[in-house]
């Protein structure tokens, strides 16, 4: 016999004391009509501004990420060769700004990644475990790929990933609501925005 889902992955894990905020990739190559990585929406970005400025005022630390490459894709590996559309993420061109909808704050940390994790190769962890932080609030693109790549890295660095569900998006919502249904069943917290901003500003 077959066990119900619900009995099986239906454990959860604890909003902690000290959060921290990770805004995945939120670069113009997802939002620029025309371009090979656009999402087709800006939902998700609407979304990721509304949880930063919550975050923000709470004076909960902020860390944004972003890709870019060296020449050629040196530093890319395999990664820069299986997805084609990476190459225009070569250097410092315009598809790889952040927007200007969560444009950093000077003190923001801004993490250059040439792998879908936040967390591979990069300072993530050290600096989570610096600021004591036991939550990671995840925001950003795509579901399917850095997000979910980062929330399955931050429970296996000890910390509790809350995906913040209408701040996270992807080109097309078939994989997208696959990995929101697997972050939830085996590695974090899935949460509404108005959740997750309720509980930074203390109304939870």
């Amino acid at each position: 016999m077959t066990r119900d889902h619900e009995e099986v992955f239906g454990g959860t894990l604890p909003f902690g004391e000290r959060p921290a905020l990770v805004l995945i990739d939120l670069m113009r190559a997802y939002f620029e009509p025309g371009a090979e990585l656009y999402l087709g929406s800006r939902a998700c970005l609407d979304a990721a501004a509304r949880t930063l400025a919550a975050a923000r005022a709470a004076d909960v630390p902020v860390i944004h990420t972003r890709v870019a490459f060296g020449p050629g894709g040196v530093d890319g590996g395999l990664f820069f060769r299986k997805v084609a559309p990476l190459r225009h993420l070569v250097g410092d061109g315009p598809l790889g700004a952040l927007m200007p909808e969560v444009a950093p704050l000077p003190g923001e940390l801004v993490i250059v990644k040439q792998y879908a994790s936040a967390f591979f190769g990069t300072t993530l962890a050290s600096t989570l475990t610096a600021l004591r932080a036991d939550t990671l609030l995840i925001t950003g693109v795509s579901t399917s790929g850095c997000v979910r790549a980062t929330a399955v890295d931050a429970v296996q660095h000890g910390f509790v990933p809350v995906v913040v569900r209408q701040a996270v998006g992807d080109r097309d919502p078939r994989p997208h609501e696959a990995n929101l249904f697997d972050i939830q069943a085996k590695y974090g917290e899935v949460w509404d925005d108005t959740r997750v901003i309720a509980r930074l500003a203390g109304r939870e």
